[in-house]
């Protein structure tokens, strides 16, 4: 007997040390009143609580001992040990038999030690943290969309799939993201070719010959009497030098052809784009081009139209304060005609240049995530077998064909933090004119009457000059 008192005395200390430390949070010691309603009992997951009856009890029961653990101290005290998550009853009865109450007993997770830990991790957060039935519920307004995730990822340590989010994340959310796409095209032509040719008869007969090569190999092709006869047509060089004369009854022709072709194509474009955080914007400088194609074995012909043009597709995400993460994809593409299939049946192509990438940067900052050099080059050289080979005369039965173009695209991407205005604070570039009204249409021949707003920014862009070439690009 003095054991067993030793034994109850030491449990009885310890689970009054265990239910007095700090840390123990939502832990309590319940007292059970004689005829009065017990409380609901929170005892946090793996720590201990002790339950106080004012009336002795003669026996104790638990309804899922999984939940919760108990064992008796003495005939008035009992210690409860939360095991797992969850509700259960705890049922105390009298010598007599009679009940004394029924405890309600909810095991929680230790948000003692998750908020301690909240507080490690994320200094300067103020999420506030409470239980709902058998999860965690977070509550509050954090900085950035990391500490967010870092909050949530903690709590499903201590609650796996039992965490509420009410969380939301303050500053700004909206990105506007300005691109630029510029693209230099250039090519260089050049051609340079020779035709000779011999023809003649035989005195006194029907009979003759015509022999050449280049654009005089046809027979027909020599005739002395106009030069402009000489160049074949459908000749598509932009110089030829031609010359002839008769022999008696031989004919003589030499022509020379040369080209050379220079050409330089500038694609630029610079959209501005707004979109929520985690949101996808995208954005179609061009058009859509009918691709048509049979469906199946019915032999019905249908219709897909295939997008062309200046394309952007960017999704933003604020990971911290003023870190942006822009996940996009760009492409710039148009139409080819150079495919021909079958006898000479010209077929329109797309000539695509795309980029997809995901950049981090801050705001404002820019970052160049595409420059895309191609360089074509052919060069031809034909000529008459052997007759090609003669030092000096050998170039009247040579030609040479060279071509190159180049293409350059470069894309610059540079993120901003935007917050939205008031819509008077904004102009448009209809602000500076108006339609003309009929004195100014048919007496001073006015397709477009300004007008000259005074206040705003409307006012501040219409004191601007824009005199000069048409087209202009305002921004705010």
């Amino acid at each position: 007997m003095g054991f067993d008192r030793f034994l109850k005395a030491a449990l009885t200390g310890f689970a009054l040390c265990v239910a007095s430390v700090p840390s123990t949070g939502h832990a309590q010691a319940l007292r059970i009143m004689d005829g009065g309603v017990a409380d609901t009992l929170a005892v946090p997951m793996n720590r201990a609580v002790v339950v106080e009856s004012d009336s002795p009890f003669a026996e104790i029961s638990i309804a899922n001992p999984g939940i919760a653990d108990i064992s008796t101290l003495s005939d008035r005290t009992i210690y409860v040990l939360g095991k797992t998550q969850g509700r259960t009853t705890l049922t105390l009865l009298g010598v007599d038999g009679s009940l004394i109450a029924n405890v309600e007993v909810q095991v929680t997770p230790d948000l003692s030690e998750f908020k301690e830990r909240l507080r490690q991790i994320l200094p300067g957060e103020p999420i506030e943290v409470r239980t709902a039935n058998d999860g965690i519920v977070l509550s509050g307004t954090v900085s950035s969309i990391s500490a967010l995730d870092r909050a949530l990822d903690l709590a499903n340590r201590y609650a796996p799939d039992k965490v509420s989010n009410l969380m939301s994340v303050g500053g700004t959310q909206q990105v506007m993201l300005k691109v630029r796409f510029a693209e230099m095209q250039r090519s260089v032509t050049k051609s340079l070719s020779a035709s000779m040719g011999v023809g003649g008869g035989i005195p006194g007969t029907n009979a003759g010959a015509t022999i050449g090569t280049g654009g005089l190999s046809g027979a027909g092709a020599l005739d002395a009497a106009s030069a402009g006869d000489l160049i074949p047509t459908g000749n598509d060089r932009t110089g030829a030098f031609t010359f002839g004369f008769n022999a008696g009854a031989l004919q003589f022709a030499v022509m020379l052809e040369a080209l050379e072709s220079k050409g330089m194509v500038r694609t630029l474009a610079e959209p501005n784009l707004t979109a929520l955080s985690g949101q996808e914007a995208s954005f179609l400088a061009g058009g859509e081009y009918p691709v048509p194609s049979y469906a199946g074995t019915s032999g019905a012909i249908v219709i897909e139209y295939k997008p062309f043009g200046v394309e952007l597709s960017f999704t933003p995400r604020v990971v911290d304060q003023d870190i942006i993460n822009l996940e996009m994809t760009a492409a710039v593409s148009g139409l080819d005609t150079s495919v021909t299939v079958g006898e000479g049946i010209q077929v329109s192509s797309f000539r695509r240049r795309e980029t997809s990438t995901t950049v981090e940067l801050r705001d404002g900052q820019s970052f160049a995530i595409a420059g895309l050099l191609q360089d074509d080059f052919r060069d031809l050289s034909g000529q008459v077998p052997w007759l090609g080979d003669v030092p000096v005369l050998g170039a009247l039965f040579r030609s040479a064909d060279y071509e190159r173009s180049q293409s350059e695209l470069v894309i610059i991407v540079t993120p901003h933090l935007v917050s939205p205005t008031r819509g008077e604070a904004l102009a448009l570039p209809t602000d500076r004119i108006r339609p003309p009204s009929e004195a100014d249409l048919f007496l001073r021949g006015q397709t477009a009457a300004p007008n000259r707003p005074t206040t705003g920014a409307a006012g501040e862009v219409a004191r601007q000059d824009f005199t000069g070439s048409y087209g202009y690009v305002m921004e705010d």
